[in-house]
């Protein structure tokens, strides 16, 4: 800094001007402060160079404080985020050939790896290869796991869960060859992702022996990490296979633990399983429109639930036939991008098919037999569920519709 500063012949008052004080920056120039990436970027943009100049330039000491603005930067909440990505891969990338120990270069090289993914940048993967070695050199099995979950995770969002299934069981065999210990929250987030992918692949046998060993487990050492995740997948799976006292005997427990820890989605998921089954096994549609409406007019459920809750509205009036009715909350309806199971998935394929019974009692038939076959084409490579078979049989019945007339 004060190599340039001197060569564009700038004072510390012309540099610092009224952003840093003088104090501040002769500081910085004599290695005595810390600046943060604000401050650089701001000296960076006076000096007329990119920060990646002064970036370049940083000791190996001082990553700290670099890993801490980067953590501030990566930790924004998804839906708030904006160029962020990008702000962290321009910080670090000058800093790569120097990210070689400790804790600080690891965790920087596993984040800018996850943000390269993100934008869609090559060379993500080598990143990420080096961040589990410098874990794997500090003993860090929970970091490392991190890293295989998330490189199983890329394949689990392009919807290739064999593939996902098949990285995620390389990189646990590698994580328990290297650490004879592996700390009960790790363990418990490995058999987490896998049960929830043996379930993906269309193995439920394997997922439940997983998932209800993993419950014992938990129970066993007190932890209540994911135990919420644990008892919704389980509930969902009960009631979507007709298993009846296990849908209720998971039901019970997660209405406990949302109401123990004052879980908000814990209990709207409750609230959500018990609207599908008076909809679905008992056909109580009136009852269940009066549960949707409490929900949809309170400002307590969110926007992720909010999809769900009017999809079960649509699911409702279908049964009463209101079908000028049901297109008109179907159609509020978008498939959440951030769904990537089969059986979320299949939940909202199967939305095509209600469209399709609705205008197939309307007289639509053209429209019915559009909408019934994109419903098959989208579901059709998932595994069996009771949403699959549903879109299947409309698909079936619009065609013998059309038959007829």
């Amino acid at each position: 800094m004060r190599q340039l500063r001197k060569q564009k012949k700038m004072t510390l008052e012309g540099l610092a001007g009224n952003v840093i004080t003088k104090g501040m920056l002769s500081l910085i120039e004599n290695n005595k402060a810390r600046p943060s990436i604000e401050s650089l970027t701001y000296i960076a943009e006076q000096l007329d160079v990119d920060i990646t100049v002064l970036l370049g330039a940083i000791p190996p000491d001082h990553f700290g404080e670099v890993l801490d603005e980067v953590e501030n930067l990566y930790n924004i909440d998804f839906d708030q985020k904006t160029d962020e990505y990008i702000k962290i891969i321009s910080i670090v990338e000058p800093l790569l050939d120097k990210l070689n120990q400790g804790y600080e270069s690891a965790r920087l090289l596993e984040i800018t790896s996850r943000c390269l993914y993100h934008e869609g940048k090559d060379g993500w993967l080598e990143i990420s290869d080096r961040a589990a070695h410098l874990y794997e050199q500090m003993n860090l099995s929970a970091r490392r796991a991190e890293i295989g979950l998330f490189r199983a995770m890329v394949k689990f969002t392009e919807h290739d869960y064999a593939k996902s299934l098949e990285i995620l069981l390389h990189e646990r065999a590698e994580i328990e060859t290297k650490y004879p210990y592996i700390d009960p929250m790790t363990r418990v987030d490995l058999d987490f992702h896998e049960a929830i992918l043996h379930y993906a692949v269309g193995d439920p046998e394997s997922a439940t022996r997983i998932m209800e060993s993993v419950m014992d487990f938990s129970k066993k050492h007190r932890i209540f990490y994911r135990i919420d995740d644990l008892y919704r997948v389980a509930t969902g799976h009960a009631l979507m296979f007709d298993n009846d006292e296990k849908r209720i005997y998971y039901l019970e427990k997660l209405k406990q633990y949302g109401e123990f820890a004052d879980d908000k989605n814990s209990l709207l998921f409750y609230d959500l399983m018990n609207i599908e089954y008076l909809i679905c096994k008992n056909h109580d549609y009136n009852g269940a429109l009066e549960k949707i409406e409490y929900h949809l007019k309170n400002s307590n459920v969110t926007e992720f639930y909010e999809h769900f809750f009017i999809l079960e509205k649509g699911k409702a009036l279908l049964g009463l036939g209101q079908y000028e009715e049901v297109l008109h909350w179907l159609d509020k309806i978008q498939l959440p991008s951030y769904l990537h199971h089969p059986f979320d998935l299949s939940i909202f394929y199967a939305v095509d098919s209600y469209k399709a019974r609705c205008h197939m009692e309307l007289g639509n038939l053209e429209k019915a037999h559009t909408f019934a076959e994109r419903a098959v084409k989208n579901i059709s490579p998932l595994p069996a569920t009771p949403y699959r078979d549903y879109s299947f049989e409309t698909y079936v019945m619009v065609k013998e519709k059309i038959r007829k007339k």
